[in-house]
């Protein structure tokens, strides 16, 4: 039973292989072509790992340590695994003053995480961020593409409970 999960496992990795090193060759010969390979190597696997970026230092022969810093500088990209339903507190002035860590501390209660992880069922990642720009709806959550405003820590149980039941459907 173990070696056909695991075949399921193997296949499952070899495809994603596959996958970026088609994403590598479509921008091979492309000026800049190390930031839109990475792009998308995020999308296929949902973070960097270290294996990753070996694949993209060899096939286009870029030192390890360039591709390394180039995804610890910029935000957008991820060493660690996320959630399905990535959760991004907004900690900006107006909503910080307005009670963010409270929410904050009610999502961590709530998913049983911290800040930077991801729950065991990979259904929820949590973030605390700066700014996002809807300051008059502090304090304010995204999830995902989804904006929630004005929000009292009461409500948390309730948002969180509307994502599991949506992948229950």
């Amino acid at each position: 039973m173990g070696s056909v999960d695991c075949c399921c496992r193997c296949e499952a990795v070899d495809e994603k292989k596959q996958m970026l090193l088609e994403v590598i060759e479509k921008h091979r010969d492309r000026k800049g072509a190390l930031i839109p390979v990475l792009h998308e190597a995020q999308e296929i696997y949902g973070y960097l790992p270290i294996n990753v970026q070996k694949t993209i230092s060899e096939v286009l022969d870029i030192p390890l340590t360039e591709i390394y810093g180039v995804v610890t500088f910029y935000t957008q990209f991820s060493l660690e695994p996320k959630g399905k339903n990535k959760i991004q507190v907004c900690m900006g002035t107006a909503c910080y003053v307005k009670g963010a860590s409270g929410i904050l501390d009610k999502l961590k209660e709530k998913l049983g995480i911290s800040e930077g992880e991801c729950t065991e069922d990979a259904l929820f990642s949590l973030e605390a961020t700066r700014c996002i720009g809807a300051c008059g709806l502090a304090p304010v959550i995204m999830i995902n593409d989804d904006v929630y405003g004005r929000l009292i820590p009461d409500e948390v149980e309730g948002i969180i409970n509307k994502y599991r039941n949506e992948e229950l459907k």
